[in-house]
């Protein structure tokens, strides 16, 4: 990480935790059609992203731009609402930046969520997929230059990315909840187009259970920074060989749209025991 960046995620983060007043340990990112979750929360502050200082902007449709202080289910948690992509012109840096700040300010747990392509011929749209791995296919990395120690190891071993611990968790209360959940791996691509049936077949063959544009590069920032991370994709259109589904973002939104209430109940009932 350079000087220029560290004293720019310093500035954004000395913002906040004066503006703050709650101590969050808890952040969530939202995905594509996802931000209507924000409606469950108890918001005590909601700060647009052009207000904080050095904070980038989403310019996806479906990303509101702001950033919540506030209470799920009881539990003080930091709300992303609309995150940042590399297919939107962004540097790795720029696309992390949240979950650099999220350490400044406090956070030890975070929760992804996205919207994806499904390629496990088991999938169907709506269903929701606990992330329990990735293959990273961006072709370049977030950690990708000088490393500070302080922050985190130069190779993080990456054998457990996302909590098993928190993996069972949700298994649990999903079963509490009689929520049907799927299991498997996220593949992340550059994007900005959807796949083409050859690019799903071969993401298929190398292991991939759901694909999209976004999650890895904050995964491994977030893990590098010693974060315990969970994370859920809602399948919202199929890449399954022989169902290759003509997907547009407008109807990916719908189907995320669609889920997201099972997705609400789901993290609402983990946050106590997260």
């Amino acid at each position: 990480m350079s000087e220029e960046l560290k004293n720019r995620i310093e500035e954004t983060v000395a913002y906040l935790n004066a503006r703050k007043t709650i101590n969050p340990k808890i952040a969530i990112v939202l995905g594509s059609g996802l931000g209507g979750l924000t409606k469950t929360i108890d918001i005590i502050d909601e700060i647009p992203y052009t207000q904080i200082p050095n904070f980038p902007v989403s310019t996806v449709p479906g990303h509101k731009g702001t950033l919540i202080f506030g209470k799920l289910n009881n539990v003080e948690v930091v709300v992303l609402n609309g995150r940042f992509h590399y297919y939107e012109g962004y540097s790795m840096d720029v696309v992390t930046y949240p979950q650099q700040v999220f350490c400044g300010i406090g956070v030890k747990t975070i929760i992804l969520s996205n919207a994806a392509g499904g390629m496990n011929p088991t999938f169907k749209v709506g269903d929701i997929m606990v992330i329990r791995d990735h293959i990273n296919f961006f072709g370049t990395n977030p950690l990708i230059g000088v490393n500070d120690d302080k922050l985190g190891p130069r190779f993080p071993n990456m054998s457990e990315v996302y909590s098993h611990r928190l993996i069972k968790l949700a298994h649990s209360k999903a079963e509490k909840l009689n929520l049907h959940l799927q299991e498997g791996v996220y593949m992340g691509v550059s994007g900005p187009c959807f796949e083409t049936p050859a690019e799903y077949r071969a993401y298929h063959i190398l292991g991939a259970d759901a694909v999209g544009m976004s999650t890895v590069p904050e995964a491994i920032v977030s893990h590098h920074r010693g974060m315990d991370i969970f994370a859920l994709s809602v399948i919202t259109d199929l890449g399954v060989v022989g169902q290759v589904m003509e997907a547009s973002h407008e109807e990916v939104l719908q189907a995320a749209g669609d889920a997201e209430p099972k997705m609400m109940k789901l993290i609402c009932e983990m946050l106590p025991e997260m």
